[in-house]
This record gives structure tokens, C-alpha cells and sequence, in this order.
């Protein structure tokens, strides 16, 4: 695969390992796991994580259709990964959060990650590692392309 890369400009790289890390934690997470959960559902879990936000706050901050989130958070209760209640301050809205097997799972996903994060250290280096994480964080000021 790596001869394959080098052709690849930088948006297409980025693409294909993120496309190849999630396959590699989904795979992990569902060789330890009888509950599947998809990528969009831990991406949506991700932003529930220690928060309450409203069903409303997810589909702002989540590049998935409306109608899809919806689906999913449906999932997600029917696993008992997370637990919908009434909004407080609008009787409209709904607010999600984990119940404590979604806490159970998010957090041994987390340690999936860590095990994964740690074999690129390994072999790319902690420095490099470090570098690509600040770089991969740092504003590229592109937000208002």
C-alpha cells in the first residue's frame, strides 16, 4: 500500500488513512465486542461523551444528514448505548446522553485507539507522532474557504 501513496496529494492521503484507521479500529472494536457499532455512531456517541447536548446540538456539529442522526440515536437506544430524555429549556427538543454501558464502550474504545495510536508511535516515532498530532490540530485557516 505504501507505493500507492506516494502518488497521492495531501487531501487524498489524509483521506485514505482515515479511511484505513477506521477500518482498523472498527475491526478491533468488533473482534472484542458483541455490540456493533458503526463509525457514524461512535462519531455521534463521541459528541454525547460526558455532555447532554440536544438531539439539535448533534446535527449541528455532525456532518451527517439529519434524518440519518436521527436513525442512529434510534440505534443507539435500542442498544441501551445511550438514554433520550426531555429537554429542560425547550420541550421541543431532545437531550442525549450515555448510560453506563455507552460509557463502558466509548471508554474501551478509547483504549482500542490508544493501543492503535501506540504501534504508529512505535513505528514512526513519539516525536513524529507528536508533530503530525500539533499539525493535525493547528488552525489552517480554511474554515472560511
Amino acid at each position: 500500500m505504501n507505493s500507492e501513496l506516494q502518488s497521492l496529494d495531501l487531501i487524498d492521503l489524509i483521506s485514505e488513512r482515515h479511511i484505513l484507521l477506521r477500518a482498523i479500529t472498527e475491526k478491533a472494536w468488533n473482534d472484542s465486542s458483541d455490540i456493533y457499532i458503526s463509525n457514524s455512531e461512535w462519531y455521534i456517541m463521541a459528541r454525547i461523551y460526558k455532555k447532554h447536548p440536544t438531539i439539535s446540538y448533534v446535527t449541528k456539529h455532525v456532518d451527517i444528514s439529519r434524518q440519518a442522526i436521527h436513525k442512529f440515536v434510534k440505534n443507539l437506544e435500542a442498544k441501551e448505548l445511550i438514554q433520550i430524555t426531555n429537554s429542560e429549556t425547550n420541550h421541543k427538543d431532545k437531550c442525549l446522553q450515555l448510560t453506563a454501558l455507552g460509557e463502558e464502550c466509548y471508554e474501551k474504545n478509547i483504549s482500542l485507539k490508544a493501543v492503535l495510536e501506540q504501534k504508529i508511535a512505535d513505528k514512526i516515532g513519539v516525536e513524529q507522532l507528536r508533530m503530525l498530532n500539533d499539525v493535525l490540530k493547528s488552525d489552517w485557516g480554511l474554515e472560511d474557504e
